[in-house]
């Protein structure tokens, strides 16, 4: 009996090659593929593409999630608390805010195989545009999701990068990440953890430091953090309270960097509205070579505006819908196209430069310089 040995062949069809796309700024449909219950009120949603998309993105950044909720389309930011070292998703973690219509939604709704719209990412509070050999990362809550990004980047890349880290919290079981921390802290000579809790809840252990971060604390947890850059995030009175720690120190505050964004403040919408009443009012005194034009291409519409008035309430007087989320130029989610005149626009840091050299603006925060076609 004849045996045949000969080994099998594998021919190159046996590989498919993946052709992976690299996350740039603008509309993505994305799949959560997994929901973590962090504490007892966040949780980790994490998404992927339905086609290989290597997300990179700078640590600290944000994404605006585009949502349907009762019939309303709503957008609301939240911050990537994953990091780009792991390339074909990304996270965000939401904490459920007692009346927050979105938060709400998110953690009753959201479930593996969902597939929603995000925006993004941008952000100007990020460690990528401010490099240090030494930094401290401070963060109070839920704001521990962009120095956490900031953290597991320079801890997967091995970077030779001196973390110290502080997290502030209200209770021991309200810390978010513990555990990875934890384990961050015990792998490397690089990274000091040091946590603190307002308060001890019946029955709990706990061996950090308690009440709030002050002076005593920061010089225990970094007697150099003045050589230190800093990086904050956190509500509020946290962040001003750190900040005014740091400025009563006389720390250099260009070395300072806060995540501000959050939901717009109250008060915006209606403030909004009300210079456009007060444009409108101005506007009627005009002549017509004071007013400029604004065309949107997709639909032929045109309007007149007086000066000042933004590409955004232009859209608005023709009922064409910009989508926004924020409303002062941080978010990104209203990027329009410039293709005719120009707009000079005011924004905070909701758009990279590489879209500004494209005839890219926020329609939120631009102002036509005369008449203009916008691509929309």
């Amino acid at each position: 009996m004849t045996t045949n040995t000969t080994p099998n062949t594998v021919s190159s069809d046996s590989f498919i090659p993946v052709n992976t796309q690299t996350w740039v700024n603008g509309r993505h449909v994305v799949r959560c593929v997994k929901v973590i219950q962090e504490t007892r009120d966040v949780r980790t949603f994490c998404f992927m593409a339905e086609q290989p998309v290597m997300f990179f993105f700078k640590p600290g950044q944000f994404v605006t999630l585009e949502l349907e909720i009762d019939g309303q389309q709503v957008m609301r930011s939240y911050t990537i608390s994953s990091s780009p070292s792991v390339p074909y998703s990304f996270s965000i973690t939401v904490k459920r805010n007692p009346g927050g219509l979105v938060s709400n939604w998110l953690h009753d709704n959201l479930d593996e195989g969902q597939e929603l719209a995000v925006h993004g990412p941008v952000g100007q509070f990020n460690c990528i545009d401010f490099p240090a050999d030494k930094v401290l990362l401070l963060s109070g809550g839920v704001g521990i999701t962009p120095v956490m990004s900031m953290a597991r980047w320079w801890f997967d890349t091995n970077a030779d990068v001196d973390m110290v880290f502080a997290h502030s919290s209200r209770t021991p079981s309200d810390i978010v990440f513990w555990r990875e921390l934890d384990h961050m802290a015990s792998r490397v000579s690089n990274f000091s953890l040091h946590l603190i809790s307002e308060r001890i809840e019946n029955g709990q252990a706990w061996h950090g430091y308690r009440g709030y971060l002050d002076q005593a604390k920061l010089e225990m947890m970094a007697p150099d953090f003045m050589e230190r850059e800093v990086y904050c995030c956190g509500p509020t009175p946290y962040m001003k309270a750190v900040k005014k720690l740091l400025q009563d120190n006389g720390f250099d505050m260009t070395r300072y960097h806060e995540e501000s964004f959050g939901e717009a403040p109250e008060g915006v919408e209606e403030q909004a509205i009300e210079a456009a009443e007060i444009a409108q009012e101005e506007a009627d005194a005009l002549t017509q070579s004071d007013m400029s034009w604004v065309t949107f291409s997709n639909s032929g519409q045109s309007v007149q505006i007086a000066p000042g008035e933004t590409l955004h309430s232009a859209a608005s007087k023709l009922g064409i819908n910009i989508a926004k989320a924020c409303g002062m130029g941080i978010c990104g989610t209203c990027k329009v196209q410039v293709k005719e005149g120009t707009a000079s626009m005011n924004h905070n840091g909701g758009i990279t430069d590489d879209d500004i050299a494209a005839g890219y603006v926020l329609s939120c925060c631009s102002v036509p310089d005369g008449d203009v076609v916008v691509e929309y």
